[in-house]
């Protein structure tokens, strides 16, 4: 497997072309490009210059220190604070968390469930197959679903186990738990 450096912009663009959860940056650009596996391709500049740059590491996600600052500014933000439903301000910090890191951010809704319930899914239908009642709605900006219809403290706990499992900060986390 080649490395190769895209900025962040791209990387979310490519990000945002996610069908389900677990797809690779490899096979979302295969499909985005219709590339198949063996397939050779042209040899142009573009090419020749991310073939010069493939020995250097993606920096792909933001440090740490970046991502929690983007956090702490959403928090700070109009439009957070505009909210007047603990689900409006619950779906902001999805986005915020999926934008900031989409391949963590997968890793940590994979395992995340009720007990009859399956909380995040790539599609409405799936969540609707998995309980009733879940009201689903769409992330914005990210190829996920969400069941809105949970009390407060489930939707906290989902954000906390997502920022955790991110290693975000505990005192960051609790924070942004208090404000949904």
């Amino acid at each position: 497997m080649k490395t190769i450096e895209v900025d962040e912009e791209l990387y979310r663009y490519i990000a945002s072309h996610t069908q389900h959860i677990g797809e690779s940056a490899s096979e979302i650009l295969r499909r985005m490009l219709k590339f198949t596996a063996g397939q050779s391709a042209p040899a142009t500049p573009v090419v020749a210059q991310a073939v010069a740059k493939e020995s250097q590491p993606v920096r792909s996600e933001p440090r740490p220190q970046d991502r929690v600052r983007a956090v702490r500014e959403l928090l700070l933000s109009d439009e957070y604070a505009e909210q007047k439903k603990a689900v409006n301000r619950f779906m902001l910090v999805l986005s915020t968390l999926y934008r900031l890191d989409p391949a963590a951010f997968a890793e940590a809704t994979a395992s995340l469930q009720g007990r009859t319930r399956v909380y995040f899914a790539g599609d409405e239908h799936t969540l609707l197959q998995n309980g009733t009642h879940t009201k689903p709605k769409h992330v914005p900006g990210t190829p996920y679903w969400v069941i809105t219809n949970t009390n407060t403290g489930r939707k906290c706990s989902m954000v906390e186990h997502i920022m955790l499992a991110m290693q975000f900060p505990p005192e960051l986390t609790e924070k942004v738990c208090g404000t949904i």
